[in-house]
């Protein structure tokens, strides 16, 4: 594509190379150095000059050091007169942090967005924020797109006539109907509470799930503590079979192979949005290089982008 300009930070470059790849553009070189003190510079490798300059970086673990790079990589931009800049960023990590939940708490998510904006970045493209109203903490526009279609045509598959889709919780529960309207089926809900960022109380399922065949659908499994807890109330109402599907599979922590040795999973569904971890029996991957390639050139071309939210 000509006047595009790509460049991908440390964190996931094998994902960008996949974009790039559908995109027909070059990946071009990033070179970060490190000073004696530990700070980072980087350089980017090719001409930004009135040129449209897509960053791709997913805030993964270590999750501050590519925060840190991604606005080093803005910044940079900026200073070599790049005619727009988009960063994207595939996975939010900071979506988390959207409010208050006990006083002298750090809103992180809004203090990241405004550091991307005062980095340098026109516009944000970004997958399945954990909190969606993080969207309005960002000043320039945000692109946020789902994987729900992805998703969708691989669990389309199956036989999905005993299917229920199961939310783990009220906050993904419109998600998980969507998910639902688009496969045909029913849908479930847990009722959970958080106590902490690894302990969680899932008091009951909300719906009927009783001989059916789940799907539990969440946006994001790190240490997979919530799935596990939804799985202990699912095993009471005697579920047929369990498949876990996600957008952001961190996996933290042997979460795959915790989930994995549990006899009623049958399968484990993310995307590469992050960096996927060790293959498995029961772990399936699907790209999500394609949407976000395509979300790129729509942007570039000033065409709309809200064609890629449909649920069909």
């Amino acid at each position: 594509m000509r006047d595009i300009t790509v460049f991908s930070g440390s964190a996931h470059p094998e994902l960008a190379d996949e974009i790039c790849a559908q995109l027909g553009t070059p990946l071009h070189p990033v070179q970060t150095n490190r000073f004696a003190n530990d700070a980072l510079e980087v350089q980017l490798q090719a001409n930004c000059r009135e040129r449209d300059v897509f960053v791709i970086q997913p805030l993964v673990p270590p999750t501050q050091e590519h925060l840190v790079e991604l606005l080093l990589m803005l910044d940079a931009a900026r200073g070599a007169s790049a005619a727009r800049i988009t960063a994207v960023i595939p996975h939010y990590a900071y979506a988390r942090s959207d409010k208050k939940g006990a006083p002298r708490i750090s809103i992180g998510a809004r203090l990241v967005a405004d550091l991307v904006v005062a980095a340098g970045a026109d516009r944000v493209l970004t997958m399945t924020l954990h909190s969606p109203q993080v969207h309005g903490f960002f000043s320039v526009p945000v692109d946020h797109l789902h994987a729900l279609r992805e998703l969708a045509a691989h669990f389309r598959r199956y036989d999905l006539s005993n299917t229920v889709v199961v939310s783990p919780d009220l906050g993904n529960a419109k998600d998980a109907a969507q998910f639902a309207r688009m496969l045909g089926t029913e849908v479930a809900m847990g009722a959970k509470q958080r106590f902490s960022d690894d302990r969680v109380v899932i008091s009951s399922v909300i719906g009927e799930v009783s001989g059916k065949d789940v799907i539990i659908l969440d946006d994001e499994i790190a240490k997979g503590s919530t799935v596990i807890e939804l799985l202990d109330r699912l095993r009471e109402q005697d579920v047929r079979s369990v498949r876990v599907a996600c957008t952001h599979g961190l996996f933290s922590g042997g979460a795959v192979e915790r989930l994995g040795s549990l006899r009623e999973v049958r399968e484990i569904v993310c995307t590469n949005t992050v960096p996927p971890p060790k293959p498995s029996d029961k772990l399936t991957v699907l790209s999500i290089a394609p949407a976000m390639a395509e979300a790129m050139r729509r942007i570039h071309d000033g065409e709309s982008v809200s064609a890629l939210f449909s649920t069909s």
